[in-house]
């Protein structure tokens, strides 16, 4: 995910960022991984953005070509490839997956995937409040961009070339001539710098300053030319620096940056704000006067001149209204509804298609977060019992139509996954951070056990009954004891678990894990709140247990600081609700982020997915392969070319076209 990716983290941001990894998700924070990359949260708002960076850059991404390993001397180029070569060489006509001849015109209408009920700032990048979906990837733009069909790898945007020094003390982008604001004025390297002094400021969200954290200080040569010293060096990190968002020094001018609310944003992206239902709807215009329309990477993309997003708060009301016409995409993450409820008058004319979209994407994290700074949840035997207390067998078969699989790693369907026992070259790492940390910080178990694997229920001999009597006996040696009527510690103290959420809806899911709790002697609460409280108390790790969903990444980063590091768990507004403090960890995500080829990231990343497993610090859910969408196809039309590596939201808004504007119907392309 690199700062892709939490997230939309997850994550999730994609409120800011996601708004995409990608990480969520999305729970969508901000950003965590991405819409056009890697991020696909469900329903906590602004929990993407803490995969800010990485996730912003799969956002915006449109733009450039490709570069080279940076371990040679240096050049300038026009991208940048983290691990092996870039697929598109200068000069390339367009990216593969877009329609070169796509018309502009028309208007896409759809609703916020975001868990937001609102909006009252205009400003993704702060900590307070709550800004408008998509804002983030439609409005604003980086340095460097990414492609949809390729991991790990960037080209040039607002900057035209990027130069790592041969000692890799330093990045250097150039910024080109072309790029201007939405106010006309040039974007220049004094913008550059204000941004970053911006973004790692106290005003903004705590996942910049981790990001960052390498980046020495900035510096410019000319007005276009902008270096980034570096204190060290890691692959990822040109592609970090080359996606944090770039703002005019104007914007806000005379205020701190957490004050820049309701200030229109003096930025370079395709699109400006258009009418507003303060918060509640937005519409953002295409500008004709945007700087990048020439760019040979733009060919293709951001094709409606407008595109508004509404706000539903109840998901009845939501889907009655798309039936209605009301909007033009949909995207439905129960298999309740999907399975039963989009069917009428409009979708047996043809004039709205029901149809999935194969998800390539690594399948990222979605599962209840156990806090682990809660004294009930710290003990890992604790956090073991309730993970066998979930039944996914039967809500899979009796609420899912099963159509869901169990995810059961932090980095599944990807590279990273921990299967079986560690390789040899994990087995060497293991060891030597065994023998550094002691095998209290890191069991035997993790170094000479496979990979956990999640419990299941079915098929016989496997049952609830017998997982249930295991997790009694781990909740005895954690010294949780059944007595007067309830599960108790030795002061008597009952077992009572709050799940906090902010949407309605999710009760028959959580309703099974409660029955389950509740023969063990835990009191389960569901506790319903705003969104905007669910979101305060989220971000000071109020809470016992919550949901959290994020997109994966098909190269992480950075970004696992912010959502596993134990620095990130005394960080208030961090992506480490589950508390995890652990120096094995910390030292593996230096490994990885480290790494100096492929497959040193490998075995430091599937070591790290054995840590996390091993701690039981979630308790896994599920997740689907493809993406459920509806849309008005007398409307809406799509390429031929789907990408690898995509957040269906994004991929929609940057590539798919207004049939009005064309007169004719596209046929889309086979699933």
């Amino acid at each position: 995910m690199g700062a892709m990716q939490f997230n939309q983290m997850i994550i999730a941001v994609l409120n800011p960022m996601f708004s995409q990894i990608g990480c969520l998700p999305c729970i969508l924070y901000g950003l965590n991984r991405s819409l056009k990359y890697g991020f696909s949260l469900r329903g906590r708002g602004k929990i993407l953005v803490r995969s800010i960076a990485r996730c912003f850059l799969r956002f915006c991404g449109v733009v450039g070509a490709a570069v080279f390993l940076l371990w040679q001397p240096a050049w300038a180029a026009h991208g940048y490839a983290q691990w092996g070569d870039l697929k598109y060489p200068a000069g390339f006509s367009h990216f593969d997956y877009v329609n070169p001849q796509a018309p502009k015109g028309g208007e896409l209408v759809l609703v916020s995937n975001l868990r937001v009920s609102t909006f009252d700032k205009y400003n993704p990048f702060s900590l307070k409040g709550t800004a408008p979906a998509y804002m983030s990837q439609l409005v604003f733009e980086s340095l460097l961009t990414s492609s949809l069909d390729e991991p790990g790898s960037a080209y040039g945007l607002l900057a035209d070339d990027v130069e790592v020094a041969p000692d890799k003390t330093w990045v250097r982008f150039h910024i080109n001539p072309k790029a201007r604001f939405s106010n006309g004025d040039p974007v220049l390297a004094q913008d550059v710098i204000h941004s970053y002094n911006m973004l790692i400021s106290n005003d903004a969200s705590p996942a910049y300053r981790t990001m960052l954290e390498q980046v020495a200080g900035v510096r410019s040569t000319d007005e276009r030319t902008v270096y980034f010293d570096l204190k060290e060096f890691n692959r990822e990190l040109p592609i970090t620096i080359g996606s944090l968002p770039v703002f005019s020094h104007k914007w806000g001018e005379g205020v701190t940056f957490g004050d820049i609310r309701l200030q229109e944003p003096i930025a370079s992206g395709p699109y400006k704000i258009g009418s507003v239902v303060y918060g509640k709807d937005i519409t953002y215009v295409r500008d004709p006067n945007y700087w990048g329309w020439g760019l040979n990477v733009q060919v293709g993309q951001y094709n409606f001149d407008r595109i508004t997003v509404r706000i539903y708060k109840d998901s009845t009301v939501k889907l009655e209204a798309f039936k209605a016409g009301e909007f033009d995409f949909m995207q439905e993450f129960s298999a309740g509804n999907w399975a039963k409820l989009y069917h009428g008058r409009r979708f047996d004319s043809g004039d709205v298609v029901k149809r999935e979209f194969e998800n390539r994407l690594p399948y990222g994290f979605q599962g209840y977060i156990l806090n682990s700074r809660k004294p009930q949840y710290s003990d890992a035997r604790v956090r073991q019992a309730l993970n066998l207390a979930y039944d996914f067998e039967w809500m899979n078969q009796a609420l899912f139509f099963g159509s869901y699989k169990r995810i059961s790693s932090y980095f599944g369907n990807s590279d990273f996954e921990a299967k079986g026992m560690p390789s040899a070259d994990e087995l060497v790492l293991l060891q030597s951070l065994q023998a550094e940390y002691g095998k209290e910080q890191l069991p035997d178990a993790v170094l000479y056990e496979p990979a956990p694997v999640q419990p299941v229920t079915a098929p016989p001999p496997h049952s609830l009954r017998e997982n249930l009597k295991r997790a009694r006996d781990l909740l005895a040696q954690a010294g949780w004891t059944y007595r007067d009527g309830a599960l108790r510690n030795a002061q008597g103290e009952p077992f009572v678990m709050e799940y906090l959420d902010s949407q309605e809806g999710g009760g028959r899911v959580h309703a099974a894990w409660a029955r389950a709790l509740e023969k063990l002697g835990i009191q389960f609460k569901l506790r319903t709140v705003d969104f905007s409280l669910y979101q305060m108390r989220l971000d000071q790790f109020n809470f016992d247990v919550t949901t959290i969903r994020m997109g994966g990444s098909t190269v992480p980063g950075k970004e696992l600081y912010e959502l596993y590091g134990s620095k990130a768990a005394d960080m208030p507004h961090s992506a480490n609700w589950w508390g995890i403090r652990n120096p094995v960890i910390d030292e593996l995500i230096n490994r990885l982020v480290n790494a100096q080829d492929k497959a040193e990231a490998v075995a430091a990343g599937r070591a790290l997915d054995r840590m996390l497993l091993h701690g039981a610090y979630s308790v896994l859910q599920f997740y689907s392969s493809n993406y459920r969408v509806a849309y008005d196809a007398s409307k809406l039309a799509l390429p031929d070319t789907i990408p690898g590596y995509y957040q269906v939201e994004g991929w929609v808004m940057g590539t798919w076209w207004a049939k009005s504007s064309e007169g004719v119907q596209t046929a889309g392309p086979e699933n």
